[in-house]
């Protein structure tokens, strides 16, 4: 067993804990002194700008543009969309007042009461109403329309329980908000953006993904649909892991936001907005990690190699390092990023260890046999097998070895996935089903009461309508499960984070 793992929870032993330990051992994220917040240290916040670099050009491409809007929404704001401001009125933060002083009494620094502000702001934790009374500004006719802005940012919900990158208090995110003049128009966007995240979760991430659209009791505040990409942690529980949502004409009705379209005549406009936060870190680690630590899919880890010398004097390592140099620029050369670890601050397995907990995918070993050789020790990191290979042609064949890392650990991901996704036709069937996890696709007779009766005797929530078919006849209409009243067809069930 690696030496720094020594007293990593194995997972089957308790999951929770074993997430909790491997997020701070594998450096990247701890708690801070601000309750529910955390510190990003510098190899996890890599990771999130890999993310971050990818899905921009991703929104770029579709059109967008990046803006930035203020952290602070006058509270008149959220209560001019009623539904909205009830959803997240429990988790916001409020500023009253702007200026402290010290206490003449001899207790610290204390809030000036004199300085108490004319309207109280919130800390955002959504921007919907600050920037649709930005676009109030910005529309006037259906020429200046669509508007196809992102924002890459933090907002803060004020949690009660918490866990990093999972749900903290503040996160990292981005979020999209468009402005159009149909209704058809926005719909197809919010669809369009959800495969966006969804070929991102797949492709970069490696992690598999059900699209499907929300119940109207899991629907973002304000939103007429909301769609989801829904992928399963290695304990059979979802993780929501993006959402776009069609706004309808709620937020413009809110804020008059109004342009003369194509006949002269003034309309409302429609919107759309969708977003993805540093959760997705949770669901990195969750899909596919071990009891070893992290494993990271190759297109968005840090270090894709790391390259370790062991050498009995400073000439051999001087050797080696000529030898290695030539192997480094080489994957440079071939877009790979890679480290070579020739620091005299710890012996080589302490090396390995710190890089295993870390997922390096691939680790490249030269120790002075190696150098007569002309050899190297390959070791990857998904498999953890290990083979010594000619020094001829390793570039090529590194470059290789990575995508291959990438379409196993996706492929892992899926067939436990697949393996996962049950169907019951009782409840009581569901109710066992439900404690040995995974996706559970039962038919439900669409009501919000039965949807949360379900909730509060299970802790399991309708995930998704999915858009595909996962089971033969799961679009066919059926009768619900709890009631035994008509059903559409089946829908996906799960405990969630």
């Amino acid at each position: 067993m690696a030496v720094e793992l020594k007293n990593l929870t194995k997972r089957s032993e308790n999951y929770s804990q074993w997430y909790n330990e491997l997020v701070v051992k594998s450096d990247l994220a701890e708690q801070s002194a601000v309750r529910g917040c955390m510190v990003i240290k510098p190899y996890g916040y890599a990771i999130w700008e890999k993310m971050q670099r990818q899905l921009d050009d991703m929104f770029k491409e579709t059109g967008h543009v990046n803006a930035y809007f203020p952290l602070l929404i006058p509270k008149s704001f959220l209560s001019r969309e009623a539904e909205h401001v009830e959803g997240f009125a429990k988790e916001c933060a409020v500023v009253t007042h702007y200026r402290l002083k010290n206490d003449p009494n001899g207790g610290g620094v204390v809030v000036d009461p004199e300085a108490k502000l004319e309207e109280e702001l919130i800390i955002r934790p959504t921007s919907e109403t600050i920037i649709w009374n930005t676009y109030k500004n910005w529309i006037n006719s259906y020429r200046d329309l669509p508007i196809l802005v992102n924002q890459w940012a933090n907002v803060f919900r004020w949690e009660m329980r918490t866990r990093l990158f999972l749900r903290t208090a503040e996160f990292l995110w981005q979020e999209g908000h468009t402005a159009h003049a149909t209704r058809e128009e926005a719909e197809a966007e919010a669809v369009k953006m959800l495969n966006v995240y969804g070929d991102f979760a797949e492709k970069y991430m490696a992690v598999p993904v059900i699209k499907g659209v929300k119940s109207a009791n899991e629907r973002f505040a304000g939103a007429l649909n909301t769609y989801t990409i829904e992928a399963m942690m290695q304990d059979g529980k979802a993780l929501q892991s993006g959402t776009s949502h069609f706004l309808g004409q709620n937020f413009a009705k809110a804020f008059n936001v109004q342009f003369v379209n194509k006949d002269n005549q003034l309309e409302y406009v429609w919107a759309t907005s969708w977003g993805v936060s540093t959760r997705l870190m949770g669901a990195l680690i969750m899909t596919h990690s071990d009891d070893n630590g992290l494993v990271l899919p190759p297109h968005l880890a840090p270090i894709q190699v790391v390259i370790v010398p062991i050498y009995k004097s400073q000439e051999q390592l001087h050797q080696i390092d000529e030898k290695v140099a030539g192997i480094v620029a080489c994957l440079k050369d071939l877009g790979i990023s890679v480290k070579y670890d020739n620091a005299d601050n710890k012996r080589p397995g302490f090396k390995f260890a710190d890089y295993e907990v870390k997922g390096v995918p691939v680790r490249l070993v030269m120790g002075g046999r190696d150098l007569e050789n002309n050899t190297i020790e390959v070791m990857r990191r998904d498999t953890l097998e290990k083979e010594t290979r000619t020094c001829d042609g390793i570039g090529q064949y590194v470059k290789d070895l990575l995508e291959d890392i990438q379409t196993n650990i996706y492929q892992k991901a899926l067939a436990y996935r697949n393996a996962r996704i049950t169907t019951a036709d009782t409840y009581d069937e569901f109710k066992e089903k439900i404690e040995e996890g995974g996706f559970i696709l039962a038919h439900w007779d669409g009501t919000t009461e039965t949807e949360l009766r379900i909730k509060e005797e299970t802790k399991a929530t309708i995930r998704c309508i999915p858009f595909d078919s996962f089971v033969p006849g799961d679009k066919e209409p059926g009768k619900c499960m709890v009631t035994g009243k008509p059903s559409e067809r089946r829908v996906i069930f799960a405990r969630s984070y």
